[in-house]
């Protein structure tokens, strides 16, 4: 018996920038056309990704997002950072496209997630699968604000609010807290995503 799919059906204005975009992360065209409305059918790391022209789609105003639940974020992650070091030069972590850390989620039970924001402004977010998760460790409030800074930041894109929240909970926190490393780290992490440069 075959088990239903679903593929996700993502707006951009260009197929013509998302095409070298998923190449470079390994995906593999495998419909193109141009009209009478462009579409592009992609496949890559066992799943499936359909984009669409969108007259006037811009990356700031998309609200289009998809779930991609894997083994383990961490191999993937991996695969997309060296082709996104080997197209760019270096990791985006701002702008359109970026990408962001693989990272315990709060909002996904402590699972570990990280997302993927394509050229069009679509948020892909990956997940660790959870079925055979243990709960996770108990924290410090330090390492409460770093899951709450990693929600706003990495899951609703406010990287300003994250920082805020993040940088309040440091004054706070003694310096022998076990995740002061963390936070001073995701810290840094956060004032790149926001310089100007």
């Amino acid at each position: 018996m075959s088990y239903p799919r679903t593929i996700p059906l993502l707006p951009c204005a260009d197929i013509d920038d998302i095409e070298p975009f998923f190449a470079a992360l390994g995906f593999r065209t495998t419909y193109r056309q141009v009209r009478p409305n462009p579409a592009l059918g992609l496949n890559g790391h066992g799943f499936d990704l359909q984009y669409y022209g969108l007259d006037g789609h811009t990356p700031e105003s998309s609200h289009s997002s998809c779930l991609v639940i894997v083994d383990d974020t961490g191999p993937i992650w991996e695969e997309f950072a060296a082709g996104l070091r080997g197209t760019y030069g270096k990791l985006p972590i701002k702008g359109f496209p970026r990408i962001t850390r693989p990272r315990a989620r709060k909002n996904a039970g402590g699972l570990s997630g990280f997302s993927l924001v394509d050229p069009a402004g679509n948020w892909l977010r990956f997940f660790r699968d959870g079925s055979a998760e243990t709960p996770p460790p108990e924290l410090s409030r330090l390492g409460e604000a770093i899951q709450n800074a990693v929600v706003l930041a990495d899951s609703k894109g406010d990287m300003a609010q994250a920082a805020k929240v993040l940088q309040g909970a440091i004054k706070r926190a003694s310096d022998d807290d076990p995740a002061q490393g963390d936070a001073r780290s995701f810290m840094d992490e956060l004032t790149e995503r926001l310089s100007g440069g």
